[in-house]
């Protein structure tokens, strides 16, 4: 991977931070291709873009509102020029209502890894799978 390939995928990733916490939907799902899949936290599988965007904008009405995301990358890595995996740390604090379900750390911030599977066409990098799972407690 080549030093601009891995700023640009930084950048998204800023970019993404920067639109959960506008609490923007479609900017978080900018980059997000129109044929994606998205696994959330809970095992539900959503298809493409709009459902994508549908379900961020829920969310961030909902049981995210105001939250705060970090996302750390873990490794980042190459399987063709074109294709990347990233695998990432993600913390989300300021959550207020919580849910059984919901396996909140020590630290009171709700935590997963997310997986990105990341195509590069035009020269920039879109989501194509998008497969998020919780952690139990901060690492």
């Amino acid at each position: 991977m080549t030093a601009s390939d891995e700023s640009a995928i930084r950048q998204l990733m800023d970019e993404m931070t920067d639109a959960w916490n506008r609490g923007d939907p479609n900017a978080f799902g900018a980059r997000y291709r129109d044929d994606g899949t998205f696994t959330n936290v809970n095992g539900t599988f959503h298809f493409g873009r709009a459902e994508f965007d549908r379900r961020h904008d829920e969310v961030f009405r909902g049981a995210f509102n105001d939250t705060t995301p970090t996302m750390t990358i873990k490794k980042l890595r190459t399987i063709t020029p074109n294709v990347a995996a990233v695998d990432i740390d993600t913390t989300i604090a300021g959550c207020r209502a919580a849910l059984p379900a919901w396996p909140v750390g020590n630290d009171g911030a709700l935590h997963t890894s997310l997986l990105m599977v990341l195509l590069k066409e035009s020269n920039a990098w879109w989501v194509s799978a998008y497969h998020n799972v919780w952690r139990a407690e901060p690492r």
